[in-house]
């Protein structure tokens, strides 16, 4: 299944660095507000060692890693609700995507403008937030005209939407995210169909200088409103990202122990991507490739079979299936066979995080 994240955030936070060190790209990073006007989007590889561990016992001719879409997006300023700056472009942008990574501007330096003049993470999140529910709460009042009409002729399911639309709209008054509601089945329903930019996952990473890896004050300040929202925080030097990305595997690990650290921050920030949509991975594993694939969590035997193809799930029959560690312990398919590892599952059984899979099916 195909995952997109947006990059988003201020200008001069960061945003295009972490993008070009994410994917690879050379979109322009320069010092001074709106270097980046149209998105753009890159492919980055989720990390995951067990894809080597895999191979090592198959051998296969390819190994094939799940993916994750980065799109850096415009800087966003006050008043983008009502079309300041890039404003409408910047809000029809993350309409598009499926999650929201928002980088924060964590560290001091005079040689780096800040598009308010001051350092203040806080401040600068309040602005975003405060633009998309602006923005949501233009959308939800259109939407409440509209369904109040057929509510007061007796349409029930009109009724229905008016409730939920009433409380988004008290919510979005208060300046406060749709993501820290909580709604039942039906409600999502009438929730999806609003394409809510409040209502996207979202994962902040704080941008620090190397001083700042560690953590500092502002790091910390911005660790404790994402606590409030449920939200998760990741820490990285976008400087030292950039330079990582530009050398070579064995000269990473030395430049990384250097810091003392285990491994680049954008591998933190891929897996908080990945996983900010509740998503799960199984495999596959034979001598032509050994696959990672990206299912919902929850996704039923023949669900996780269509992520390959939908013939699969159209006409499937049986899943083979062994868990990671047991696949590692008995050395293959065929050790884990022997210790009574290996299992088939019909219709209802639910895929678990590495899961090494084989599907029957009949077309």
């Amino acid at each position: 299944m195909g995952i997109k994240c947006g990059i988003v955030g201020l200008p001069n936070v960061g945003k295009s660095t972490l993008f070009n060190a994410l994917t690879g790209g050379d979109i322009p990073a320069e010092n001074y507000p709106f270097t980046t006007i149209d998105p753009n989007a890159g492919i980055a590889t989720v990390p995951d060692p067990r894809l080597d561990a895999l191979s090592a016992i198959v051998n296969p001719k390819e190994i094939i890693p799940t993916v994750v879409e980065f799109v850096d997006i415009a800087g966003l300023v006050a008043g983008a609700s009502d079309g300041e700056g890039l404003g409408n472009k910047f809000l029809s942008h993350i309409r598009e995507t499926d999650a929201i990574a928002h980088v924060v501007r964590c560290f001091i330096d005079s040689n780096v403008v800040h598009v308010d003049g001051k350092v203040d993470p806080l401040s600068d999140i309040a602005t975003i937030n405060t633009e998309l529910a602006l923005a949501d709460l233009e959308t939800v009042e259109k939407s409440l005209h509209r369904q109040g009409k057929k509510a007061r002729s007796g349409d029930a399911e009109a009724k229905a939407a008016v409730a939920v639309l009433e409380r988004l709209n008290a919510q979005l008054a208060n300046g406060d995210p749709i993501r820290t509601m909580a709604f039942t089945a039906a409600e999502r329903l009438i929730l999806r169909d609003l394409f809510l930019l409040t209502a996207k996952p979202t994962t902040y990473i704080a941008n620090v200088d190397e001083e700042g890896l560690a953590g500092n004050e502002m790091t910390q300040a911005v660790t404790n409103l994402a606590a409030s929202e449920g939200a998760d925080v990741v820490i990285i030097c976008g400087a030292l990202e950039a330079e990582l990305a530009a050398l070579d595997p064995a000269d990473q690990t030395d430049m990384l122990a250097e810091y003392g650290l285990t491994e680049p921050g954008l591998h933190k920030v891929i897996r908080a991507a990945y996983h900010l949509l509740g998503l799960l991975t199984f495999f596959t594993a034979g001598e032509k490739e050994v696959r990672a694939w990206t299912v919902k969590l929850g996704s039923t035997a023949p669900q996780s079979a269509a992520a390959i193809h939908t013939d699969f799930e159209k006409g499937f029959i049986r899943a083979e299936v062994i868990s990671y560690d047991a696949y590692i312990a008995g050395n293959g398919e065929a050790g884990a066979k022997e210790a009574g590892k290996w299992r088939l599952e019909g219709k209802d059984y639910i895929t678990q995080e590495g899961d090494v899979m084989h599907f029957r099916f009949n077309i």
